[in-house]
């Protein structure tokens, strides 16, 4: 456990606020997300001060904890440990804990959620022709349907909140409708920018119909999710959900390109995942509780338990990419990496090995790249690290959670937010 790294001792970390525990290098963040390097010169001392201020409010070297008196103020207890380490294991266990967890909460807006792809194949099939064809070829039902039970259950969360009931309005469902459509639009635009030739365990539209038509697929459907919107007629939800399809757009132009500076990588990753990921998740939850009537301090916390439960889902979604199989995932693994992409485990990896740095500006392109990188991730702790920065929003997303009024709904919320580190899909 304390083997040697390139700038200092492994450590055992424990954070006393979220109980997360690690081996590793202590990669650190200011309150932006910035990378604080530890020097060959820095000191423990130091690398303690470091942590106290810029992580949990108190992350402690197991090593500290020689006295007695530090022993009472910082010990660890295994049991409020998050086993986050056994989330990509492949176990029966993780994956039937994270399936009740989905199963629970579909359960309380089952109703809603099975004539979810029928209401949006009726929406788009004003079109009876190829376009309409191509339009409803991933409605099917088969996807995951995440995005939209979330705001469900947001929406019956702030509803109850409000006024002790839970029914979900016409509105409230239009904006989970409005979630997995615009979802869906990206994945089309994104299956074409990176010439993906599977999606969801079937062949993409891209490779069924080709490019030019999957565009104009994708751009039929945002329009549609135009008319859903005007149709609900609330102008802040309209203002709300309309810079969502910027930030899409943002988002996915900051991924092509990259930072020279080693020290903005992290930050334009994070800025990147929230634009292409958080930002729906943050605008939808905030929608349905303007829509539920609730005040300005609510639907912000709605906004930010979706931007915090998106970014959580992103890591892991990175972490799978490395760790999971082509046949749990419905797509192709390691995809990010042949695509050019340094994600959160090869940005924590370079942290370790600076040799990926070089990698990563030239975009893994050169022969051998990619499984160079693959190998040094898997030597480094880059992994272990995204899944503590996941758990880190996961956590924050449940105590926003707990500013609602208690009810079945934000329970199963908590815990489908909980189990999201143990998804293995």
């Amino acid at each position: 456990m304390a083997a040697s790294r390139s700038r200092l001792h492994v450590l055992l970390l424990s954070c006393t606020r979220c109980s997360a525990v690690r081996l590793g290098q202590p990669l650190l963040f200011d309150q932006q997300y910035r990378t604080i390097s530890l020097s060959r010169s820095s000191t423990f001392q130091r690398c303690f001060r470091t942590i106290r201020q810029t992580t949990c409010n108190q992350c402690l070297d197991h090593r500290l904890q020689s006295s007695p008196r530090q022993q009472e103020l910082f010990q660890i207890e295994p049991s409020r440990a998050y086993h986050i380490s056994s989330s990509c294991s492949g176990s029966s266990r993780v994956e039937s804990s994270n399936d009740a967890a989905v199963q629970d909460s579909y359960r309380l807006v089952e109703s809603e959620m099975s004539t979810l792809c029928d209401s949006i194949r009726h929406e788009l099939s004003i079109n009876q022709g190829e376009l309409g064809t191509i339009v409803r070829y991933y409605f099917d039902g088969t996807g995951k349907a995440f995005r939209p039970m979330v705001v469900m259950l947001m929406a019956k969360a702030c509803n109850f909140h409000q006024q002790t009931e839970q029914l979900i309005s016409d509105s409230q469902r239009n904006i989970a409708m409005i979630t997995e459509m615009l979802h869906t639009a990206t994945l089309i635009h994104d299956d074409v920018i990176d010439a993906s030739d599977s999606r969801r365990g079937k062949d993409s539209i891209n490779l069924v119909w080709g490019q030019r038509k999957a565009i104009l697929a994708g751009d039929y459907i945002l329009s549609i999710v135009s008319t859903i919107l005007a149709r609900i007629g609330n102008p802040e939800v309209v203002s709300i959900m309309s810079q969502v399809v910027e930030d899409l757009v943002r988002g996915e132009f900051m991924q092509l390109g990259s930072k020279e500076d080693e020290n903005e990588r992290f930050k334009h990753y994070l800025d990147k995942t929230f634009k292409k990921t958080a930002s729906m998740l943050a605008a939808s939850c905030q929608s349905v509780a303007v829509l539920g009537g609730c005040n300005d301090a609510i639907s912000h916390i709605a906004y930010q338990y979706g931007r915090n439960l998106g970014i959580a889902f992103q890591l892991v979604d990175d972490l799978l990419d490395f760790v999971s199989s082509e046949q749990q995932m419905g797509k192709p693994t390691a995809a990010d990496l042949k695509l050019g992409l340094a994600t959160a485990p090869v940005l924590f990896a370079a942290q370790q090995y600076p040799e990926l740095n070089p990698l990563i500006m030239r975009r893994f392109n050169q022969e051998g790249d990619v499984e160079t990188a693959r190998s040094l991730v898997a030597k480094s702790d880059g992994i272990e690290q995204t899944k503590i920065l996941a758990s880190e929003h996961t956590k924050e997303a449940v105590r926003l959670l707990q500013h609602l009024t208690s009810s079945n709904v934000q329970q199963a919320l908590m815990r489908l937010t909980q189990e999201l580190l143990t998804r293995q899909k």
